[in-house]
């Protein structure tokens, strides 16, 4: 009987401490941030922009090299006065009806003044190409760079 009434305390005890414990949340583990590397002697870090201009214009034929040099001359150069690179490219991509596009486009590298507004006026260049000469889209890639002057 002793043995019984142990078990029967035993089992009381368990149900006790099984609603009494209280149940232990992990928190949620943060990202780690990882710091950039200094850059070298000589450089400092700024943003640079690359921007990939398709030539196909809808409906007509690649756009001309004249043409492309009056829109960064007359959009470009404007808002970006302290310079910038041009270079030939290429690439492919799907557009908007599924279909595998190739096209020749211009790449222009611009390294970011340190003024705040530098993403707007990157904004507005985009949005005048889409514009001027109907494309769906100018491709955008910023990244942190080690720059000299």
């Amino acid at each position: 009987m002793r043995t019984v009434a142990v078990q029967a305390l035993a089992g009381l005890l368990a149900g006790c401490a099984a609603v009494a414990a209280p149940q232990v949340r992990e928190a949620p583990v943060a990202q780690a941030q990882v710091a950039e590397p200094p850059c070298p002697a000589g450089q400092e870090r700024m943003q640079t922009a690359q921007l990939f201009f398709g030539r196909s214009v809808a409906g007509k034929a690649t756009l001309s090299t004249a043409d492309f040099q009056q829109f960064v001359d007359q959009e470009l150069t404007p808002r970006f006065p302290d310079g910038l690179t041009v270079m030939d490219g290429g690439g492919a991509w799907r557009g908007s009806e599924n279909q595998l596009i190739r096209d020749a486009s211009k790449v222009v590298l611009i390294v970011m003044p340190k003024r705040s507004d530098a993403p707007a006026r990157i904004d507005a260049v985009r949005d005048a190409y889409r514009k001027r000469f109907n494309e769906e889209t100018v491709l955008l890639v910023t990244q942190a760079s080690c720059v000299s002057f």
